[in-house]
This record gives C-alpha cells, sequence and structure tokens, in this order.
C-alpha cells in the first residue's frame, strides 16, 4: 500500500516528467522556426566547405613562417618536456602547461608509432608543433557550429566562415602559441552552457567545467575572459527578463525541476566542481611531480597585473585601430549585428555574443598592456555576432538572398584576400599595416639555420660546436635543438668551436678578439647579416684552418 509521501514523490516525477516534454516540445517548435527553413543539404555543403577551405589555409606550408621569439621560448620547454619528460610552471615570464602537454602528445605518439625513424627520434619539427593550434583551431570552427539551433542556420554558416578566413584566426592557428586553445576553450563554456540551458541537462556542467579549469590552466587572462563571460551573461539575462515582462519569467524551483531535480542538479555541479579542481592541480602539479606549481599558478595573477601596467603598452584605443586595419570586416558586421540584437532583443545568445565580444574590447583596452594576438580572443564572438547579422538581414525577406549572399562575399572576400596576404607573403614584414607581425622572426633567419646545417655537414654534423654571443638570438635554440654542443653567452666569450654566432653590433669586438681565426660567412643580403628581426642582425663567423680560410 502506497503511503501519501509515495505518492507526493511519484506526482511530482510525473509533473516533472509532463513539464519537461512540454518545454521539449516549445523548444523544438521554436527551434524548427529557425533551423528548417534551411535546406538541410545546403548545410551539410556549407559545414564541409568551410571546414576544407579553414584546413587548407591552416595547413599549406605550416613550415613556411620561421619560429616567432615567443615560438621559441615554448619550443624550448616542449623539447625538454618530450626528451626529459619534465615541466615546471613558472609564472615570472611565461603561461600556463596546457600548450606544451597537448604539443607533447604527437611527438610521443610519433616516437612510439615509428621510434628511431622519426625525423630526430622525438617527432618535434615544426610541422608537428604547430599542427597543435591548427587543430584547435579547426576545432574552435567546430563549436561554432553546434550554436546552430540557438543562433540559426545562416547566422552559424557566416560566422563559422568569417573566422575560417579571418586574417588573425589563420595567422594565430599557425602559430606555437597559447592563444587558439585559450580562446577554444572559452567557447567550449559558452556552448556547453547554452546546451545545459536549451535541454535542461545538468550533465553539460561537467564539460563547461572542464573547460574553465583548462582555461585557467593555459593562460593567466582567463580571470579576464570569465569576469566578462559573467557579466555578459548576467547583462543579458536582466536584459531579456525585462524585455520579456512578468508572464515569461521562470522561477528557480520550476528551472531545478525540469533540469530533474535537486540531487540530480547538485549532483552533476558536485562532479564538475570536481573535474575543474582535478584538472588544474594535474596540470600545475605537472601531473602531481612539482607541486610548488598550485601555488605557482595563484602567484601569476600577482605578477602578471604588474606585468600588464609596463609591458607592451599602448594607448586604449589600439585595439579598435589593430581591429580596423586586418578585421574590418568582422567588426564592422559585429557592430551592426550588436546594435540589431541591442535593439530587438529577439535571441538571447546573440544579445550575450555581442556583449561578450564588446565587453571583452573594452575590458582589454583599458589594460595598458596590448599585443596582436590578443586580437584573437575578440575576433571568435565577433564572429557569432558578425553572423547574426547575417541572418537578421536574411530574415527581413527570406526570399532575397542575393543581398546577404553580396554582403558575405564583400565580408568574406576582403578577409581572404588579407588572409593570404598576411599568411603567405608579408608574413613578416614589419609594416604598420600588418598588426599580427609583432617583432616576427624573418626569413632571413632560415637562410642563417640553412648555412649553419651546411657546415656542419662538413663537419661533425649535430656534434658541431656553437657558440652564441649575441644576446638576442630566439629562436634560434629550437632550430639548433639538434645541436648537442651549443653554448649560449649573450655576450663577448673565449671560444674555439668551430661556428661563432654574434650581432652586427658586436662586430669589432669580434673581428678583434677573432679575426685571425674565424672568418665570416655572408649572407646573400647586403651588408653580409642575418636579420633575425626588425633591429637585430646576426653576423656568421666560421674557423678558418677547418673549413678552407
Amino acid at each position: 500500500m502506497s503511503t501519501r509521501s509515495t505518492k507526493s514523490s511519484r506526482s511530482r516525477k510525473a509533473r516533472r516528467r509532463i513539464r519537461a516534454a512540454e518545454v521539449e516540445a516549445a523548444r523544438q517548435a521554436t527551434e524548427s522556426a529557425v533551423v528548417d527553413t534551411f535546406p538541410e543539404r545546403y548545410w551539410r555543403i556549407g559545414v564541409i566547405a568551410i571546414f576544407l577551405i579553414a584546413g587548407v589555409l591552416r595547413l599549406y606550408d605550416l613550415n613556411l613562417v620561421p619560429l616567432h621569439h615567443d615560438e621559441g621560448v615554448n619550443g624550448n620547454f616542449l623539447v625538454r618536456l618530450v626528451r626529459e619528460g619534465a615541466y615546471q610552471y613558472d609564472p615570472e615570464n611565461y603561461h600556463g602547461p596546457t600548450l606544451y602537454y597537448f604539443s607533447a602528445l604527437i611527438p610521443w605518439v610519433t616516437r612510439l608509432l615509428f621510434g628511431s625513424a622519426a625525423r630526430d627520434s622525438y617527432g618535434l619539427t615544426t610541422f608537428t608543433v604547430r599542427l597543435i593550434p591548427v587543430l584547435f583551431g579547426l576545432a574552435t570552427i567546430g563549436l561554432m557550429f553546434l550554436l546552430r539551433r540557438r543562433l540559426g542556420t545562416v547566422a552559424t554558416l557566416a560566422a563559422a566562415l568569417m573566422l575560417a578566413v579571418s586574417p588573425g584566426a589563420v595567422y594565430l592557428s599557425r602559430y606555437f602559441i597559447h592563444e587558439t586553445l585559450f580562446v577554444f576553450f572559452t567557447l567550449g563554456i559558452v556552448v556547453a552552457g547554452v546546451r545545459f540551458y536549451d535541454e535542461r541537462n545538468p550533465s553539460y556542467l561537467i564539460p563547461a567545467a572542464a573547460s574553465a579549469a583548462l582555461l585557467f590552466a593555459t593562460k593567466e587572462t582567463a580571470m579576464i575572459s570569465a569576469g566578462v563571460l559573467i557579466i555578459a551573461l548576467a547583462l543579458t539575462l536582466v536584459y531579456m527578463l525585462f524585455n520579456r515582462g512578468r508572464s515569461k519569467r521562470r522561477r528557480l524551483n520550476e528551472l531545478i525541476d525540469e533540469m530533474g531535480g535537486t540531487t540530480r542538479v547538485f549532483g552533476n555541479l558536485g562532479l564538475a566542481l570536481t573535474v575543474f579542481f582535478a584538472l588544474y592541480i594535474l596540470f600545475y602539479t605537472s601531473f602531481f611531480t612539482y607541486e610548488k606549481g598550485l601555488y605557482a599558478s595563484l602567484q601569476t595573477f600577482a605578477i602578471w597585473t604588474k606585468t600588464g601596467q609596463t609591458a607592451h603598452v599602448h594607448p586604449p584605443y589600439m585595439y579598435i585601430r589593430w581591429l580596423i586595419n586586418q578585421e574590418s570586416p568582422l567588426l564592422f558586421l559585429g557592430a551592426i549585428g550588436a546594435a540589431i540584437v541591442v535593439l530587438k532583443p529577439k535571441n538571447s545568445l546573440a544579445l550575450f555574443c555581442a556583449l561578450w565580444s564588446f565587453g571583452l574590447i573594452a575590458a582589454y583596452s583599458l589594460i595598458p598592456y596590448k599585443t596582436p594576438w590578443l586580437l584573437l580572443n575578440f575576433v571568435v564572438p565577433l564572429a557569432l555576432i558578425a553572423g547574426y547579422a547575417v541572418q537578421a538581414i536574411y530574415e527581413i525577406d527570406k526570399g532575397q538572398l542575393r543581398l546577404v549572399v553580396a554582403i558575405l562575399l564583400v565580408a568574406v572576400g576582403v578577409a581572404t584576400y588579407q588572409s593570404i596576404d598576411l599568411n603567405f607573403i608579408n608574413y613578416d614584414n614589419d609594416n604598420p599595416r600588418y598588426v599580427y607581425v609583432y617583432a616576427h622572426t624573418t626569413r632571413g633567419t632560415l637562410d642563417l639555420v640553412n648555412e649553419i646545417e651546411q657546415i656542419a655537414k662538413q663537419k661533425d654534423g649535430g656534434k658541431t660546436g656553437i657558440t652564441i654571443i649575441s644576446p638576442d638570438y630566439w629562436p634560434l635554440p629550437w632550430y639548433l635543438r639538434n645541436y648537442s654542443r651549443v653554448g649560449y653567452y649573450g655576450r663577448m666569450a673565449a671560444s674555439s668551436e668551430p661556428i661563432i654566432i654574434a650581432n652586427e653590433k658586436q662586430k669589432e669586438e669580434v673581428d678583434a678578439g677573432y679575426g685571425e681565426v674565424y672568418q665570416q660567412v655572408p649572407s646573400k643580403e647586403a651588408g653580409g647579416s642575418f636579420q633575425l628581426r626588425p633591429g637585430v642582425k646576426l653576423l656568421l663567423y666560421v674557423r678558418r684552418t677547418e673549413f678552407g680560410g
């Protein structure tokens, strides 16, 4: 015989099921009004085409651009992790550990599968290390497709296409730095959050927590992104509630019932918190091999707060100038999309993306520290709200596709031209119009590396001794990683090694100290020096007695 409490419990469960079914039916009806008006076949063709375009732009000739100074530093960490299994997080000058651990997977697997047959027996090549940012860049586009039901088919395809050809998104996906991973994890939080709300499924709290943990384990600026996401969400909820009126407002207990009840919600919340702290601790303690890393991860916020006031200082308007210079289609359409959704807030996700993108621009603009690669944080949400602008124009009159196609052709055409020009032609041009080329290593550095390789072939190969007395030498440690006798002194030092690399400003000292023993190997450029980056030129010397001098 059933007790009153049992009957009450069954009654509550029945009401939850009925209510959940009603919510799902209403949601599907709404979603079908957005999605099904666009032919499914065209959606699939669009997805495949966008992935192909994005893949070609990111993978083609991935070795073309010489490593930037920062890529060389990151590569140095990776070499040690792969070869020695050692990594220790240092908050003083460097970002989080995720880039290195994810990037180490390919060399580790390559070595496991091919052993000594791998190029340097570790699978460490420029292609393999840059492949990880490429994959995360493509995965970011993939995450965008998951927002189709909420944002609209046209909006999603337009946003993904504009991100696929964005000059900065392509450039930084071909760059061995943290930024591409960072924006992927940020978008991962948003996508999981949207699914959590739309499906009333608290299980999505777990991937959201995992994304948040990896975001904080990637870069200290996670605090800024997390803050902006929270503020954007709060403003979106308030603005949408205000515009919907009281009749459509929901009570918290109703939402909890739709999610399966208090036990299920708090159970998943507890599991999500466990996942967050577990991943955070694993990465910062180098998988329990460096306990000080956890404390260092907290120190980083104080350290980088100081750095944000003193390094790479630019005026507040610099990000807007850079966006106009290199991402004008996204900025223009993004501003239109933001204006539309603020004036007519029909789509809460679009409103959130508008607040997210322009909130980030405002937040980073207030900080004196500014670098071009931080633009990628704005580019992703700008692409989403720009896509919504295209969707809004499409919905004005669905029978008139010409205007939408024309807008996309112009925006994508401009971005594609800039992307090809930046990534394959002027990738090391320090002209201010190429804002992503920021103190970049020039192609002349690869000429220097090739000369060293030719000389080493005549001597002892990877055992050829090299003395580097130039104070500026990054990313040479990456290119010389397979030479066992390389000394980095950063100043004049005694040497008897076959090769010496000096700064052009040290020429008089080198000629005076080594002139009788070493001779300069001129480059093809005028003056005989090898340009490392703008303002830094290197000189190559070889010992006369061993190379026919």
